[in-house]
């Protein structure tokens, strides 16, 4: 059996960055992901620059039955 999750990472480096750091961060409550789907990527601007990352998620992760 497969659960999904919706989850929102940001970064003030990059998309990538935002991806990687939301993938560990969630990898430390949730056992078992099993794949990541790129929802949405958008940025907040300050003045004529990105100042922040955002990427929407879908977390896909495996529910152990047997687990006590």
């Amino acid at each position: 059996m497969e659960k999904h999750i919706f989850v929102t990472g940001t970064s003030t480096i990059s998309w990538k960055d935002a991806i990687v750091q939301t993938v560990a961060e969630a990898s430390k409550t949730i056992d078992y992901i099993t794949n990541v789907k790129i929802i949405e990527q958008r940025a907040k601007v300050s003045g004529k620059k990105i100042a922040e990352y955002y990427v929407d998620l879908d977390l896909s992760f495996t529910i152990e039955r047997d687990r006590d």
